[in-house]
């Protein structure tokens, strides 16, 4: 059984800080205009961000979206010290998890054969999955430990 338990905690931490690693180097990348350009055709059809590029322009969107992903990243990796944050960040980078799964429906031509975004998004179907994996297991500890 520790064997198995010890398993279990070391997926746990690759899934929890592999989301994080992932979240800040996205996160990071967003404030590039190279990828304010590539994530264009994405938020420029998402009813969830669009309005984005009119309040603040491509890059300005594209910062505002790395901040996010940045700012979630971070607090996911307090869960250590603070597990009801991390498990509340978890909780939030589902949402976001959510919103760029929509361009799946949003994004015209998302799924033709040239396109690179359908497989590009489809990986969030799994960091979804992590990210309320993670938060149920941080807000369980934030709970034992009141």
């Amino acid at each position: 059984m520790q064997r198995i338990d010890a398993v279990g905690k070391v997926g746990l931490g690759v899934l929890r800080y592999g989301m994080v690693a992932l979240l800040l180097a996205w996160g990071a990348a967003k404030f590039t205009p190279m990828e304010a350009n590539a994530i264009k055709p994405l938020v420029e059809h998402s009813p969830f961000l669009s309005w984005t590029y009119a309040v603040f322009g491509a890059q300005g969107g594209s910062d505002l979206i790395g901040i996010f992903e940045v700012g979630f990243g971070l607090l996911i990796a307090t869960r250590h010290w603070l597990p009801r944050i991390s498990g509340a960040a978890s909780l939030a980078a589902s949402g976001m998890f959510v919103v760029t799964l929509s361009f799946l429906v949003t994004t015209p031509g998302v799924f033709a054969p040239s396109s690179p975004w359908g497989g590009f998004l489809m990986k969030d179907i799994m960091f979804l999955g992590a990210a309320l994996f993670t938060a149920s297991e941080a807000l369980s500890h934030a709970r034992d430990e009141a």
